[in-house]
């Protein structure tokens, strides 16, 4: 099979806005209302279920650069070379709903069936009413040691389960954290989910700071470590205001400053951000193994009696400036449309 390298042409690519779903389109039981947004594998509608009046979430596979949606709303490869991988990613697509139906965890999103129809796929799922943690954070900053854990300790109980069922998410990030209305927070999007030992190369899909370096080819040792990776970016994230330097960067030593050096309001132990600093090593095999190991971790450390961040100012190893005046960074890009960098 044909992959594309460094230097050669993607197929050509169109926007979420004209491969998506016309509003008032009916889908089997579902009306659909409006794009919620798309990404490298697919697009987010929102629909209604007409039978039971409920809102839903589909989301439709939709690989924009293998696909294309012809006049009668069909979907179908957009070239002979796309047709293997396109194949492939639709079978998985469904391979993926399917374990992920099995998923019953309250912080993590439920998805309620799938279906086929217009020569692709789709996945019913709850719909999460709230706002994105790259929405609520800046309301909340700077947050306290317990409400941050008050947000990553169900999102980490969410993720051991997914590992224990052999799948990784791949994609965290504050895009695809929701806080509900309520305040307990949901993973959502699992468009990039993968399950592990499949003796096949997981795609290379990354969203510039909160991705680890396995994650920028296809090769790479993707393990829970990689989404306990991502996880503690998005805590580096609140914590300090700013995402941490692209791992792709860090390879070609541009240095991160640590997160023992972010804290600017010395909210958090210097053992709470070292445990972060631990989980954001940019080789693998250093970094926790498990989510289990990682949440022990964290739990202790922010009761250890210990000093604060505030005792230990003046310890910089890398003699990096951090400004107490920097405010809370929440507009970093996203891609163009929202869509994840992908490499195929």
């Amino acid at each position: 099979m044909e992959k594309i390298e460094p230097g050669m042409k993607k197929p050509g690519s169109a926007s979420v806005g004209v491969l998506a779903l016309p509003e008032n389109h009916q889908i089997h039981e579902y009306l659909i209302q409006k794009t919620l947004g798309g990404g490298a594998f697919g697009i987010t509608y929102l629909a209604k279920d007409v039978n039971l009046n409920l809102p839903v979430a589909i989301k439709e596979y939709m690989p924009v650069d293998l696909s294309v949606r012809d006049g009668d709303l069909q979907v179908r490869p957009n070239s002979e070379k796309s047709t293997e991988l396109f194949q492939w990613g639709l079978e998985r697509f469904i391979e993926e709903a399917r374990a992920l139906a099995n998923f019953r965890h309250p912080n993590i999103v439920r998805v309620l069936r799938y279906f086929k129809s217009y020569g692709t796929a789709y996945i019913v799922m709850e719909y999460e009413s709230g706002e994105s943690l790259k929405q609520w954070m800046p309301a909340h900053y700077p947050i306290q040691p317990r409400d941050l854990l008050a947000i990553v300790n169900p999102l980490l109980d969410g993720l051991e389960l997914i590992h224990k069922g052999d799948f990784l998410h791949r994609d965290i990030k504050p895009d695809n954290i929701y806080i509900r209305h309520d305040g307990t927070p949901v993973l959502l999007d699992f468009g990039a989910a993968r399950q592990v030992n499949t003796g096949r190369d997981l795609t290379a899909i990354f969203s510039p700071g909160f991705a680890p370096f396995e994650q920028y080819h296809s090769h790479g040792n993707q393990g829970p470590w990689t989404d306990i990776y991502s996880l503690a970016a998005v805590m580096y994230w609140m914590i300090g205001g700013e995402k941490p330097t692209e791992a792709a960067a860090r390879y070609k030593n541009h240095a991160m400053i640590p997160a023992v050096d972010i804290d600017r309001h010395k909210l958090f132990t210097t053992s709470f951000l070292a445990a972060i600093d631990w989980a954001l090593e940019s080789e693998e095999s250093l970094r926790p193994q498990t989510i289990a190991h990682f949440r022990a971790r964290l739990n202790e450390a922010l009761i250890e009696p210990e000093t604060s961040v505030a005792a230990n100012a003046d310890q910089n190893p890398l003699n990096m400036q951090t400004n107490q005046y920097i405010k809370f960074n929440s507009s970093f890009p996203n891609g163009e449309n929202g869509r994840r960098n992908s490499v195929r």
